[in-house]
């Protein structure tokens, strides 16, 4: 009686402190500006099932989509058993789901074969990060330190729960063997491990369940409320976001209101501004700073995987440039974190402390210039390939283009080749220096020529 009241305390607590941090973070995404996305459910459902549930996009690059797949069903499936613990810890029964008999066969072998898997699946993911380093996941001054080791966190952590969970299940096989009952389930991993215990005593089998047990659950808590600290909270985030994800075409950008008036009524002179409501202050043009961000744009970043799929098919980045998208969403994430209220137990700060050292930036604590240098936004070609290789489609390019729009509007900071351009379009109507009425002069040539 006295374990299960604890396990309740342990269970309360966790979820409630988990909870805690997901309105943490629920505030520091409302830190943005209101976005209306209400258009074509039907459409989103589609989206979310294929590629957040289905990942789609993943699929680009067969090898590690089917690793992350078997990890990605490993957790949903694990998840079953993880549900028969807590029904466990709290009323105090065991194996909670037997009464479901056949289906809880093939449940309980289908979650140890994929418990196994997982394990492979994680260790070749740490190989790939440590030893082979594997470039997009290790290139970057954005991946040094905190981003490096919460990956490697993440794959031990899932090592040890299932190694964890096979203790258990072995332990309680042998139990039940030495008592000669039957243990409701198949356990085909375990059943094959049941013959290294060579331990016949009671006390030790019982001990190293109840270990496997606890080990398992307790592991599953504390990983639950890591990941607000961790990339891994894209396991959460990668739903939404892909459901309010962009349906319109990756090419088109947003328009700002004010300006949209004032070249109507340039156009037509009997056009009315209408008048903005009261106590409204007028758009700034662009982003300097988190909250000039949209709420959607801020939940981007906490759904970055940090896989750099993005970084690794930008033309910028590849042709040796400061831009890489990913650090772009990273830093997003980082002065959200900063402005608002960081939602990390750990306190991570993933790596605002080396920030100075990653590129020069001024002493200014905005986004823009305190985190992304206008050298970084200004080597964007916007390409679009980083938002179509994101495979939880994050839109990088539309805060790229919202600091640019700062720079450009409200700083007049853009570079002296794009100012004359500028300049050429508002005098001539064109980007080059030629009046209007000298733009036919090359047909005139050519027919002169010709005859």
């Amino acid at each position: 009686m006295i374990s299960n009241l604890l396990f309740l305390i342990i269970t309360v607590l966790a979820v409630g402190l988990f909870v805690w941090q997901i309105q943490k973070i629920r505030r520091n995404i409302n830190l943005g500006r209101e976005k209306e996305i209400s258009d074509d459910a039907s459409e989103r459902l589609n989206k979310l099932l294929l590629v957040a549930f289905g990942q789609q996009k993943m699929f680009k690059r067969p090898w590690p989509a089917i690793l992350h797949g078997i990890v990605y069903v490993g957790f949903v499936v694990i998840n079953i058993e993880v549900l028969e613990i807590i029904i466990d810890g709290i009323f105090g029964t065991h194996r909670a789901l037997s009464f479901l008999g056949p289906i809880y066969t093939g449940l309980m072998a289908i979650n140890e074969l994929l418990a196994f898997l997982v394990i492979i699946a994680c260790i070749i993911f740490l190989i790939r990060r440590n030893v082979t380093k594997v470039p997009r996941l290790t290139r970057g001054p954005e991946m040094r330190a905190w981003p490096r080791l919460d990956a490697n966190i993440i794959l031990l952590t899932e090592i040890i729960l299932m190694l964890a969970l096979f203790s258990f299940n072995t332990a309680d096989i042998k139990l039940h063997v030495l008592d000669g009952r039957e243990l409701a389930g198949s356990f085909p991993i375990s059943g094959l491990l049941v013959n290294s215990l060579s331990t016949t005593n009671v006390s030790s089998l019982e001990a190293l369940r109840s270990s496997g047990w606890w080990l398992h659950i307790l592991g599953i808590f504390a990983f639950l409320n890591y990941l607000p600290s961790s990339k891994h909270f894209h396991i959460i985030m990668a739903f939404p976001n892909v459901y309010y994800s962009k349906l319109e075409p990756k090419g088109k950008f947003t328009t700002n209101q004010s300006i949209t008036h004032e070249i109507k009524a340039l156009l037509d002179p009997s056009y009315q501004v209408p008048p903005l409501p009261e106590g409204t202050e007028p758009q700034k043009f662009g982003a300097k700073d988190v909250e000039d961000l949209s709420w959607k744009q801020l939940m981007d970043a906490y759904t970055c995987t940090e896989c750099g799929r993005c970084t690794d098919v930008c033309p910028a980045n590849i042709t040796g440039k400061l831009l890489s998208p990913r650090k772009i969403v990273m830093d997003t994430r980082d002065r959200m974190e900063e402005k608002g209220e960081h939602p990390a137990i750990f306190r991570p700060n993933h790596y605002q402390e080396q920030v100075k050292q990653r590129v020069k930036v001024t002493e200014e604590k905005t986004l823009l210039r305190g985190y992304v240098t206008p050298e970084e936004l200004w080597a964007c070609t916007t390409c679009n390939a980083c938002v179509e290789a994101c495979p939880v489609n994050i839109d990088q390019l539309s805060s790229i283009m919202e600091m640019r729009r700062f720079l450009v509007l409200e700083e007049s900071a853009a570079p002296t080749a794009l100012n004359g351009m500028f300049t050429n379009i508002e005098n001539n109507g064109a980007p080059w220096a030629f009046s209007p009425s000298d733009r036919l002069n090359w047909a005139d040539n050519l027919f002169v020529n010709v005859k």
